[in-house]
């Protein structure tokens, strides 16, 4: 039987200010802000809309609307028909979160539905299925965990001499 190998990646977790993560779960945080995302790439646009499709507390929903507007995911707009009615539209930083949006679902589908959803997101030109959302190399090959290692932005910036070197486990 294979036994499981976890990856170590050996990134500096003290230097929290230089990471990323922090930064997106600060601005996502929890649950209904995801959900209100997924409405959003849905299609729904108004918060009469994203109260009724949610089910999410109109306090609630306030709150979150507005945090990721204050975040910059989300922008809010008049209507070009009443300009009494706000419309809630992603930003190009809120498209950008797709990627990470379809990589939970199917994490979610296998790891705590343990079966695919329904419907399936395809691919709009030949209907098949969209791939799963993985990590690749800068020349698309697939990569695995045990392919990764972190390396210094000032290494990368210098001159290559050759290949890096992977760190020992």
């Amino acid at each position: 039987m294979d036994k499981l190998r976890e990856p170590h990646l050996r990134e500096p977790l003290g230097e929290i200010a230089q990471c990323g993560l922090p930064c997106a779960l600060e601005a996502m945080g929890e649950r209904w802000s995801f959900m209100i995302l997924r409405a959003g790439f849905n299609g729904v646009r108004h918060f009469e809309d994203f109260l009724e499709q949610l089910g999410i507390a109109r306090n609630i929903l306030s709150n979150r609307l507005s945090r990721l507007v204050e975040a910059g995911i989300l922008k809010r707009e008049h209507c070009a028909d009443d300009r009494r009615r706000i419309e809630y539209r992603l930003t190009p930083k809120g498209i950008d979160l797709l990627p990470a949006m379809l990589a939970l679902r199917q994490w979610g589908e296998k790891w705590e539905l343990g079966v695919p959803a329904n419907p399936v997101l395809c691919d709009a030109r030949d209907g098949q299925p969209i791939a799963q959302i993985g990590i690749q190399s800068h020349d698309g090959r697939r990569l695995s965990p045990e392919d990764l290692t972190w390396r210094d932005r000032a290494e990368l910036e210098k001159k290559p001499t050759g290949p890096a070197l992977r760190e020992a486990s």
